[in-house]
């Protein structure tokens, strides 16, 4: 249930209109990736097919129009990248495709 709320939040945090919102998102998804990459390596099935909403929010901060967003999402997706190796592919499509639109926008 506790993983369920943040994975809630985290989404909701992710998809808000807010900049500062999403960034807040962003830091606790990297502070998962840092402090506790099982969460996110056991929880990729269930955030990509019951909870899309939050693979769809994070790529989304990858092409942020505000800058700081979308550096950040990509210092996330740097440390997801290995942690989410072994993920389903359409996940990893679509987060490598959101990640070269933001590069190739620079």
């Amino acid at each position: 249930v506790e993983e369920t709320e943040h994975l809630l939040k985290l989404s909701k945090l992710l998809a808000t209109q807010d900049f500062q919102a999403r960034m807040e998102g962003l830091v606790l998804l990297q502070d998962d990736c840092k402090n506790n990459p099982q969460f996110i390596s056991k929880n990729i099935a269930f955030m990509f097919l019951f909870s899309k909403q939050l693979i769809d929010a994070f790529v989304l901060t990858l092409t942020d129009c505000h800058k700081n967003v979308s550096q950040k999402a990509l210092q996330v997706l740097t440390l997801m990248t290995p942690i989410l190796r072994g993920a389903s592919s359409p996940v990893m499509v679509s987060l490598v495709t959101a990640a070269t639109d933001n590069l190739n926008s620079k």
